[in-house]
């Protein structure tokens, strides 16, 4: 029998109609219509799902910003490659290349055989990176100072000068100091690599000296210190000639700079990356007439009278008679160009050149040149001179009282008599305006009031006024040397003209140059004129002789045993270049040798010697015997053998 449970079925849930759904935490209503709130179990049909936010907004920002990252990416390259490259660029080429200039070697300046007397040696331009001596470089504020502070004794700049030059902006180059030798560079050199040590072992020091370098050049040297120093002159710190033939023949000696553009870090060049480079072209080589050991003799001789005598100044000129080229020009006091500071400014140049003085008695040879030239008396008229002669507003005499001395002409000259010269000269016109203007005309010719064609710096022309205005005193003085002033070379020259038959050829000093390519190129042949006939050259030289060979010659002092000798002595009231006025005297001697067969003329002059005698015979004949002896020596000049003609040096009335 089957048993019937009483338990009902459950009921099937049959799906009604979709309900809205209801707010969420609202319960349904009750009784009353009140809502009833349920347990929050109570009101889920099942477990609760957490439902994640859609991603797209979040992407759609994100991809936003990466898209306009990317647009300022690609305007700013746009602008950097297209818009502004050649900015960029040149920027960067003027960080990362350096460009110097590479200075030509100078060229050296030798004497007649090829003797250096001017050269150039290793040394180093010292300069500097200014960008390495900044801050963010170096890790210090005071960088430059402390710098400048150890570079500035070494190479001898102020050191203010120096750390203002380091502290240089938008530059990557900057020059410290011209022309060091290596021994200086060397010294930095070693003070870096201390530096560098240091600063390696402790973290608290910086090398303030690794941006300074060095650019290799060269520095001017003078050989044989002193010697020929008025002649060369002197190189500046700057390179170019200060004075001499340093100056005048400086673009010759100079050459032409180059240039070298290269690419650097950290202040070395980088040898990997390429450089354009245009190299220099050294200048040339100058071969000067001068002889070193004649030039030697005279600047030995001239120094030793000048210290004697306690003068100011002193000079000798030895010349070539027969080709007017200088052998040899001394000045005392000296400088040497390889230190100028301890250079007196005074001695600084060639006083030979540059010095205008009254000759004197010197001078009375080219008075006696117009009168023979001009016929109006030979070497044996005979000339009354009394003790005193008056003429114009002025009374004359001559050095020493005399009674009436009976004299030729030839004695005129060979016992130096101004009043003789005076009268001698006054026969040249009717009148003596006309006789002064003869007169100037021949010294004209003889080159005075002219540059004598050196063409070197500083060199003066001397004074002559033209005949037309010479006061009343000066057409008497002029005869006898004073009222006019010269150079020692032009009165060098004027005794060359006579012991070259006449012919005044103008001086030279430079032989000529010898370029980089080593070809020699002759300097420009010297202009010559006539200034007096042969005839007059030749009676003139022996009229010469009788002054240092006569007994009563003034320039027995002069003579050399072996030769013949022709000369003049010369003392003259000296205007004192300070006041303006007379004070002291021009001593001078000038002569040539053999005089019958004329090689060389030296010219002494010695100013305002103070100590023991001052007459031109007896300080400067010695100085004139002892440089025309070694000169006839070096130049192995042999004596002619022949005699002298001996003149008469006056007459019985």
């Amino acid at each position: 029998m089957t048993e019937v449970s009483d338990r009902q079925p459950p009921r099937r849930r049959v799906p009604g109609p979709a309900r809205p759904a209801r707010p969420a935490g609202r319960s349904r209503p009750g009784p009353g219509g009140r809502p009833v709130r349920r347990p929050a179990a109570a009101r889920s049909d099942g477990p609760r799902v957490i439902r994640l936010g859609s991603p797209r907004p979040r992407l759609r920002m994100v991809s936003l910003a990466l898209t306009l990252v990317m647009i300022a990416f690609v305007v700013r390259l746009l602008q950097v490659q297209a818009v502004d490259a050649s900015t960029y660029a040149a920027k960067a080429e003027q960080n990362r290349y350096v460009g110097r200039t590479l200075a030509a070697e100078r060229g050296g300046i030798t004497d007649r055989d090829g003797v250096e007397l001017a050269t150039s040696v290793d040394a180093y331009d010292i300069t500097a990176d200014p960008t390495m001596f900044t801050r963010e470089a170096t890790g210090v504020g005071d960088a430059p100072e402390q710098a400048a502070a150890l570079l500035g004794p070494i190479i001898d700049q102020d050191v203010d000068t120096v750390a203002r030059k380091l502290r240089t902006k938008n530059t990557r180059y900057t020059l410290l100091a011209h022309r060091r030798t290596p021994q200086v560079w060397q010294q930095i050199k070693d003070l870096k690599s201390t530096l560098g040590t240091k600063a390696e072992t402790d973290k608290g020091t910086a090398n303030v000296l690794a941006g300074v370098l060095a650019v290799p050049a060269s520095k001017r040297v003078y050989p044989n210190g002193d010697l020929a120093a008025g002649i060369l002159g002197w190189v500046n710190a700057e390179g170019k000639g200060g004075g001499g033939i340093e100056q005048q023949l400086d673009k010759e000696l100079t050459g032409k700079d180059g240039k070298i553009r290269y690419a650097q870090s950290g202040g070395r060049q980088v040898p990997t990356v390429g450089s354009t480079e245009t190299p220099a072209v050294a200048g040339s080589d100058v071969e000067l007439t001068i002889d070193r050991d004649i030039q030697w003799a005279a600047q030995d001789a001239i120094t030793q009278q000048v210290k004697k005598s306690r003068a100011d100044r002193g000079y000798v000129i030895v010349q070539d008679t027969r080709t007017g080229q200088v052998l040899a020009m001394a000045n005392a006091p000296g400088f040497d160009p390889n230190d100028l500071t301890r250079a007196d400014s005074a001695a600084m140049g060639n006083a030979a050149l540059q010095d205008a003085y009254e000759p004197g008695s010197t001078a009375k040879v080219m008075s006696m040149a117009a009168v023979l030239q001009e016929n109006v008396a030979t070497p044996g008229t005979h000339v009354v001179v009394p003790n005193r002669l008056h003429r114009g507003d002025r009374l004359f005499q001559d050095d020493v009282d005399h009674k009436t001395w009976n004299l030729t002409l030839n004695g005129v000259l060979a016992m130096s008599s101004n009043i003789g010269t005076i009268l001698a000269t006054g026969q040249l016109g009717k009148t003596q305006k006309q006789a002064n203007q003869v007169l100037y005309s021949y010294l004209r010719k003889f080159g005075i009031g002219s540059p004598t064609g050196l063409g070197f710096p500083g060199e003066t022309a001397g004074i002559l006024a033209p005949a037309g205005k010479w006061s009343t005193s000066q057409q008497y003085t002029i005869p006898f040397g004073q009222g006019m002033s010269i150079n020692a070379m032009q009165a060098a020259s004027v005794y060359s003209t006579i012991a070259n038959g006449g012919v005044r050829i103008e001086p030279t000093l430079v032989r000529g140059t010898k370029g980089p390519d080593g070809r020699f190129t002759p300097a420009p042949a010297p202009k010559k004129n006539r200034v007096v006939s042969e005839r007059t050259a030749k009676s003139l030289a022996q009229m010469l002789e009788s002054v240092v060979d006569d007994k009563q010659g003034t320039g027995i002092k002069a003579r050399i045993p072996g030769y013949r000798v022709a000369g003049k002595t010369g003392t003259a009231n000296r205007v004192d270049p300070a006041t303006g006025k007379y004070h002291g005297y021009t001593s001078s001697f000038a002569g040539f040798a053999p005089a019958d067969k004329p090689r060389i003329t030296v010219y002494c002059a010695i100013q305002n010697a103070t100590k023991g005698l001052y007459f031109g015979g007896q300080i400067c004949g010695p100085v004139f015997k002892q440089v025309m002896e070694f000169a006839l020596k070096t130049l192995q000049v042999p004596p002619t053998g022949a005699k002298a003609a001996r003149l008469p040096v006056d007459f019985t009335p």
